[in-house]
Order: structure tokens, then sequence, then C-alpha cells
């Protein structure tokens, strides 16, 4: 098997360390180097420990690109962009992008939006992708289908819990564990930077789209996973909505529909996307969830990946729940 050779650029932080805990064991995959100037020279293990036994990869500062197939980009919001314009990157080098950088449609860049549920086609053809970001991923799994099917007649109300690791490895007030054990809070009510993304994709599947997403973004007291619950109006019977939903969903790899009320342990740890509907009198209420790393983040950039080299889709993905 022809070996897809991969390098990551911002190795330390969380999307970086489960990127690199599913590669390690990805059979079409060789890592060449892992990047992070902050700690080159030092083992990959040393920052993130739950790899110790899995493999020898040492952080450098170096940028082989010449040696690579495809690059990771794991920096933080706005790095990745000017990544981009201090380095000439070989035009053969396949990037997935992790960051907000490139997620908006712009006649500046040629990234494509990596939601597979959305565009799996056009992210076989790509050379650049804009992986989507945890929220967004969430929640649009949750409206696709009403948006697909010309549904959305009336504004979308979204409450969503997140957990800390969504907020990235470096601490703050928010996220240390004396502040967020035993305690919930909202930020970024209306305002939160995901809604753009959401926005564009729903006007993709339902042009001229332009009723509000109300988000209400949640910090929860655990570690990762989001919880979406998600409703609007909607004509359809409860039966009618669940086979719009199975049929849109038929050929996802890791999103299914299911009937009954799930919980998140259901997700995390696992690239899946879980969905459960109910109807009360003209609302649909969807509820939707996903691993913020998973999903959300790095699982989806190896799904990606398998789909821009011809693999299968699902191939380096198969995490397991923790079942209990």
């Amino acid at each position: 098997m022809t070996q897809i050779k991969v390098g990551v650029i911002g190795g330390a932080g969380y999307t970086a360390g489960e990127l690199l805990r599913i590669l390690v064991h990805h059979s079409a995959v060789e890592i060449v180097f892992v990047n992070s100037s902050s700690n080159a020279g030092n083992p990959v293990v040393d920052v993130h420990s739950g790899l110790i036994g899995e493999t020898d990869l040492i952080f450098t500062s170096e940028l082989p690109f010449g040696e690579v197939d495809a690059l990771f980009l794991c920096s933080a919001h706005g790095d990745s962009k000017k990544f981009m314009d201090n380095n000439e990157v070989p035009a053969a080098v396949k990037i997935i992008d992790l960051s907000t950088d490139y997620r908006a449609k712009s006649p500046h860049h040629d990234f494509v939006y990596g939601l597979p549920e959305l565009n799996r086609e056009d992210i076989r053809k790509a050379t650049r992708i804009a992986n989507p970001g945890c929220f967004a991923t969430a929640i649009q799994l949750a409206i696709f289908p009403l948006a697909a099917a010309g549904l959305l007649t009336d504004e979308i109300h979204v409450n969503a819990i997140t957990g800390s690791t969504g907020a990235g490895v470096k601490p703050s007030d928010t996220s240390h564990f004396s502040w967020r054990n035993n305690n919930i809070s909202i930020y970024k009510p209306f305002g939160h930077q995901h809604l753009g993304e959401i926005g564009q994709s729903l006007r993709q599947l339902q042009a001229g789209f332009s009723k509000a997403v109300n988000f209400i973004p949640v910090r929860g007291n655990f570690a990762r996973g989001i919880y979406v619950t998600a409703y609007t109006q909607c004509s359809l019977s409860l039966e009618d909505a669940k086979e719009l939903y199975k049929d849109f969903y038929k050929d996802a790899a890791f999103t299914f529909v299911v009937d009954k009320n799930p919980d998140m342990k259901q997700v995390v740890n696992t690239n899946k996307g879980i969905v459960y509907l109910e109807k009360h009198g003209d609302k649909l209420l969807i509820v939707s969830m996903i691993d913020n790393l998973l999903k959300g983040a790095s699982g989806q950039a190896v799904q990606n990946m398998n789909l821009m080299f011809g693999l299968d889709e699902k191939a380096g993905l198969g995490l397991k729940s923790i079942g209990f």
C-alpha cells in the first residue's frame, strides 16, 4: 500500500494530539514531521503523553514540505492564514486547515468547506480543505435535511453545550478545572463566530434562506463533546421528518438518525454524529451530538484526507465510545 506522507503544523494543541492519535495507527499514513517551534527537539509524548509507547516522533521547527503529500494546519485561528502567506507550500501538497481562517468562501482562496455530509464530491477533488468548526458541525447536522428540502421557513433556535477542550489547550479563566467544575455559563450569545459558516451552508442547500439562527453557546463542566438541541417550525409529521432525515443521511459514513433519545457518551471518543427528532405541536425538535475533538475537528480532518486520497472514508477512524 502506498503511504500518504503527512506533516502537522501546530503540533502541541488538543486537536493535534487527537490527530496524531488517529494517524499513528492509520495503515495508509506515515507521519513525516510534527512542527512546533516552542517544543522543537522534544519528544511528542512529552506533550501528548497518551501516545507513550505508540510513537517516537520528535517535534521539529523545520518545514520539509517537499517530503509530504498532505499538511494538517492545527494552529490557532488567524495563524493558518499567516502561515500560508509566509510559506511557499508546493501546489502538489494537499492542505487541511483546522482553523476558521478559510471557512468563508472567497475569490481570494480555493479552500473547499470540508463537511462531507454537504460537500463530499467536492472534497474528493479538492487540494485544500477548510475543516468545519465543532459547533458548526453539530448544528448543521441537525438542520441540513430541512434546508435541502426547502423546509426552513422560520427562525431556528439552538442551544448547544460544549466541553472544555473546545477552548483549546492554553489555560484561561473559563477553562481551568476549579472554575469549570460544577459550573455552567453562556458566552457569545447570538454572535458566535461559527454562525457565518452555518448560514453559508444553509444558503448553499436552500437558496435565499435569510431567517435568524438564534444560537446560545454554553460552557459545560465536562472535557469533550457537544450536545445540541435545536427547534424550528415544521409542517412535517414526525414520521415524515424521520424519513426525510434518514434519507438525507443514508450514505453518510458517520452520521446516524436514531429513534431513541440519545446521550452524549454515545459519541465521545468516536467520529460519529447522532441525530434524534421529536415533534411538539408545530415545532420540530432536533437533538444532535458529536465529539468536538473528533467529528468536530481532527476525526473529520482525517475523514477529509481519506476522501481526498481516494481511501475508504472510514479508514483509521474505527474509534470506540466509552460505552458507560
